[in-house]
């Protein structure tokens, strides 16, 4: 299996549970009318001849977290800054609320998968927005992919990463995938971890922002959307300076194992130290 494609056991049946306390169905639909609101006038800035280079950091941070307080999920981001200059960004993937969570944190540019890069549509402005697209599936593409990552990462650039690989439910979690730390041990530039958790009222992981297995997009917008009280917390790790691993197994074992050791449990400060 290639080290870009690993597999998730969490599905929607087994995993996903239904929002405890829902709003009223006009709520839902004015919520999901916001988004989509948000994210037409961010798609109208990136297709402008400057593109998202004309658009200030500090904006595209209020505007990622507008749009997940958008689709009514409260957002709690704790821990410390993301420094400048080039910067690998690595998270534990739930929802596709971790997208703009990340670049709540710090903007950055993505990697997603090829086949998104082909899309008629939303391959083109994936491309206008900086993505990096991974071939996924053809594990002799896995070195130049890495030194593309680089290449970014040398620039000066953010690159932000699931190492997982794919969407877990917040209850379990998947290891993180050893390549794209690779790519910051060769770029020489630090790694900062963020551990997202959903939470629905209390101090327990709710899974029903989480989008696995065979969930589909319109039902996961719908379960968020509908959903009472949930709160997104995003931990924000010191940064890993580059000469603290020198491998990429240690580097990739050391940063994950903060995703592993506490699931369901209240955040520690101490897991963020390396």
């Amino acid at each position: 299996m290639s080290g870009w494609l690993p597999g998730a056991s969490c599905t929607p049946g087994t995993c996903v549970e239904p929002a405890g306390s829902v709003v009223a169905a006009p709520r839902a639909v004015l919520r999901l009318t916001a988004v989509a609101v948000l994210l037409l006038a961010g798609t109208a800035v990136v297709l402008t001849p400057l593109g998202r280079r004309c658009v200030p950091d500090a904006l595209v941070r209020r505007w990622s977290r507008w749009i997940v307080r958008a689709a009514g999920v409260r957002v709690r981001l704790t821990g410390s800054a993301a420094p400048e200059g080039g910067l690998l960004l690595v998270a534990n993937h739930v929802s596709w609320l971790d997208i703009p969570l990340l670049a709540a944190v710090r903007p950055a540019r993505m990697l997603a998968k090829s086949e998104i890069g082909r899309w008629p549509a939303a391959g083109v402005l994936a491309a206008r927005g900086g993505v990096l697209f991974i071939e996924r599936d053809r594990l002799r593409a896995l070195p130049d992919t890495v030194a593309v990552l680089a290449r970014a990462l040398r620039s000066g650039a953010a690159v932000a990463a699931f190492p997982e690989g794919s969407t877990w439910c917040g209850r379990a979690q998947g290891p993180f995938r050893r390549a794209v730390f690779q790519a910051a041990l060769d770029a020489r530039v630090p790694v900062q971890r963020v551990r997202i958790r959903y939470l629905a009222g209390g101090p327990a992981v709710s899974t029903t922002p989480a989008f696995v297995g065979a969930d589909t997009l319109p039902a996961s917008l719908w379960r968020v959307a509908s959903a009472r009280a949930l709160t997104a917390e995003v931990e924000v790790c010191p940064p890993v300076p580059p000469d603290r691993r020198h491998d990429r197994r240690s580097l990739a074992e050391a940063v994950g194992h903060r995703a592993h050791g506490h699931q369901g449990k209240a955040p520690s400060k101490s897991m963020c130290v390396l």
